[in-house]
């Protein structure tokens, strides 16, 4: 019988990253380390998230899928290689990271990568922080390559103010880069294919550039893909949860919760789910299976349970993703 699972977070640490995760979210980071990115929920050769509440702590959601692959998924599809198909992450942003992009699913093989589709979620936003996603309007792929050879490619790219709680969807084939003094809740397909235009004329850890994929970047570029905006929708409330949709996908839907102190909502049975903590805390109950979460933390729900309650402790946010 299969429950809500918690699993300990996986840090990356990345150039452009920082401590931010300890300051808002408690988390225990390695010491003296610039760490970019907590992967919250993972299942990849050598990062598959370990299970840490329950009677299968301390096996990995590879051994899961595995194991109980179909109680797992329900209708959901596995990622290519049998891999559970959604990929979390919180990533802290201190600079600025390089303007890229995810190749298409349709050149993805070809290009010897994987495509990636995915969703931002804004959870702490500095003064003026801002993401670059698209082309401006009017750029074309020729004066995109011509600005690429004179280190000024950056001017091509549609750059968007924002705040906490703003969402942007990124399907593959949109070029994009994170703006610094960002935390951001990030939801993808299971994919770590980046293709990098442009970094900054920055060096990595390792003291040298970081590798740049131009040929690969132009032939995943969507060059008609001009000024995308945020997401628009409102939210819905039905008694003391709010509910905003924020990503219908083949892969994946998104919506964003506010809860009223010691309110409760129900998640849809007989589908795999996760669900994430923004702000505040909440409780998840399924059976005898109770699950505890502070903002920072991630829970997956299994499609075999039949009946899931998210209570709000005071005022609460949270993330509800649902694997298709």
């Amino acid at each position: 019988m299969l429950y809500p699972f918690t699993f300990q977070p996986i840090f990356k640490d990345r150039i452009w990253g920082g401590r931010e995760l300890a300051r808002l979210y408690g988390k225990s980071l390695p010491a003296g380390k610039v760490i970019g990115e907590a992967w919250e929920i993972t299942d990849r050769d050598g990062d598959s998230s370990v299970i840490t509440n329950g009677p299968l702590a301390g096996k990995t959601l590879g051994w899961l899928m595995a194991q109980h692959g179909a109680e797992l998924l329900g209708t959901a599809k596995p990622a290519t290689g049998g891999n559970f198909p959604i990929l979390c992450k919180i990533l802290d942003a201190r600079e600025k990271l390089s303007l890229q992009v995810h190749p298409p699913a349709a050149k993805a093989a070809a290009l010897k990568g994987e495509p990636k589709t995915e969703m931002w979620y804004i959870a702490d936003a500095g003064p003026g922080a801002e993401l670059y996603v698209g082309l401006k309007p009017g750029v074309t792929r020729g004066e995109f390559e011509r600005k690429i050879a004179d280190g000024t490619v950056a001017d091509c790219f549609h750059r968007i103010p924002v705040q906490a709680g703003d969402t942007m969807f990124l399907p593959s084939g949109r070029v994009h880069a994170i703006g610094d003094r960002l935390v951001i809740f990030e939801i993808q397909q299971n994919s770590d294919t980046t293709y990098r235009v442009f970094d900054w004329n920055r060096v990595g850890l390792d003291g040298k550039p970081r590798e740049l994929h131009v040929a690969q970047s132009l032939a995943s570029i969507d060059f008609d893909d001009f000024a995308p905006e945020l997401v628009t929708t409102k939210f819905v409330t039905e008694g003391g949860v709010a509910k905003r949709s924020l990503v219908r996908d083949p892969l994946f839907n998104v919506e964003a919760w506010q809860l009223a102190a010691g309110a409760a909502g129900t998640l849809a049975p007989q589908k795999l789910q996760i669900v994430a903590a923004t702000s505040g805390a909440v409780t998840v109950t399924s059976g005898t299976t109770v699950v505890k979460l502070a903002a920072g933390q991630f829970c997956l729900i299994p499609a075999s349970l039949t009946e899931t309650t998210i209570t709000a402790t005071g005022t609460a946010g949270l993330l509800r993703v649902e694997a298709n």
